[in-house]
């Protein structure tokens, strides 16, 4: 059973995480701020 959890790709062939945190963060802040942004104006909008 120790053999269904081996993976067969070798471990230096794995992608790790080569991105720009800095940018991922400041992306992911952007869209949570015009999401809220957009529900604010949408229940002004339809005065919910």
């Amino acid at each position: 059973m120790t053999e269904h959890w081996k993976h067969a790709a070798d471990p230096s062939e794995i992608m790790r995480a080569t991105g720009h945190p800095e940018l991922e963060y400041a992306a992911g802040w952007t869209i949570a701020g015009l999401v809220t942004i957009g529900t604010i104006v949408a229940a002004w909008v339809f005065a919910i």
